[in-house]
């Protein structure tokens, strides 16, 4: 059973292509074996919230807080590490912010 704030390996589609990748991931809930997750990249020129090495990346690494998107259980290869609590209420809070401009 996943948890939110679990950073996990899944199969991505990607929009622009066919092409189906292996990527990180970090899963915001899961809801009728539907699992919302962020996605999780490397690229630097990206804006995010940090991922550090310390916290459990294998490099230095930015949640994609606007790369929001569902996958399957059966996408989902592995559980990578879970992240702190501190760092689920920064995720939380900026989505939070993000939808404020709905209002």
């Amino acid at each position: 059973m996943l948890k939110s704030g679990d950073v996990v390996l899944t199969q991505i589609q990607f929009i622009d292509t066919f092409e189906i990748k292996t990527r990180p991931v970090v899963v915001l809930f899961e809801e009728f074996n539907n699992i919302i997750v962020a996605g999780i990249t490397s690229s630097n020129k990206m804006q995010g919230i940090p991922l550090t090495k310390k916290e459990g990346a294998i490099k230095e690494s930015v949640i994609k807080l606007n790369y929001i998107f569902t996958v399957s259980q059966k996408m989902i290869k592995r559980t990578l590490f879970h992240l702190s609590k501190e760092k689920k209420k920064q995720i939380f809070n900026a989505l939070i912010k993000k939808l404020n401009c709905l209002n």
